[in-house]
C-alpha cells in the first residue's frame, strides 16, 4: 500500500472506532469496508521487471482501449483503469524526466476518446538511450486527482514508482514511430511487467 493511503485508510477507522463505541455497529461497519476498499485501490503489489534492451514498458495496469496513429508521426496506446486495477504508475523506460506539465481540463469518462485531449491530466516527458516518450495521466469521471512523484531533471528506472491516479483513470503513452507495439486493443497489460513495444 502506498503512503497516500494513509490520509484516507486512518479517518475511515478512527470512524469506525468512534461509531463501534457509541454502538452504531452498521455505520461502524460501514466505514470498516471503507478502509478495506482504500487500502485495496492503494496496494502496491511487487511486479518482477523484464529485462534485455530496448523494450517499453507498460506504465499502468489496465486494459487496452484504443493504440492510435497521427500523421505517421506517433503512436499512442491507450490504457482504461478501473476502479479495481491497480492505480500506481511505472516508469516506461529507464531515462529521465525532461518535462512535467500539468493540465487542468474536465472529467470526461476516462474510456472517451475525448478524454486524452480535454481531461485534467500530467504530461510527462521520459528521454532515455534512443527513445523519448510521453505518458499521459489522465483524470477521469471518479478520479479527481493525479499525482507524479518525479520532477523534471529525475533519473528514472524501467518499471520504478512514479505516480498515483485516484479512483479510476487512462494512462496514454506516446510512442516514436520507430517503435513496434506488442499488444492489441482489448487486451489486459500489467504495470512494470507487460511489454507495451520495443524500438531498435
Amino acid at each position: 500500500m502506498v503512503k497516500d493511503a494513509y490520509r484516507f485508510v486512518v479517518p475511515a477507522l478512527l470512524l469506525c472506532l468512534l461509531f463501534a463505541f457509541l454502538r452504531f455497529p452498521s455505520i461502524a461497519l460501514f466505514f470498516l469496508a471503507a478502509a478495506a476498499f482504500i487500502g485495496y485501490f492503494f496496494r502496491n503489489p511487487r511486479r518482477s521487471i523484464p529485462g534485455g534492451r530496448n523494450l517499453i514498458l507498460s506504465p499502468a495496469d489496465g486494459k487496452v482501449v484504443r493504440i492510435s496513429h497521427a500523421a505517421g508521426e506517433a503512436m499512442t496506446v491507450s490504457i482504461f483503469l478501473s476502479i479495481f486495477d491497480v492505480h500506481v504508475n511505472r516508469a516506461p523506460i529507464m531515462g529521465q524526466v525532461e518535462s512535467l506539465e500539468y493540465k487542468r481540463g474536465r472529467f470526461k469518462a476516462a474510456y472517451d476518446d475525448e478524454a486524452s485531449l480535454v481531461n485534467e491530466q500530467n504530461v510527462i516527458t521520459i528521454k532515455g538511450e534512443g527513445i523519448q516518450l510521453v505518458v499521459r495521466q489522465i483524470a477521469g469521471l471518479i478520479a479527481r486527482r493525479v499525482i507524479c512523484w518525479k520532477k523534471p531533471g529525475d533519473s528514472v528506472q524501467r518499471g520504478e514508482l512514479i505516480g498515483l491516479i485516484r479512483f479510476g483513470s487512462r494512462v496514454d503513452v506516446v510512442l516514436p514511430k520507430n517503435v513496434k507495439v506488442l499488444v492489441r486493443v482489448g487486451d489486459r497489460v500489467r504495470g512494470g511487467s507487460t511489454i507495451l513495444g520495443e524500438y531498435a
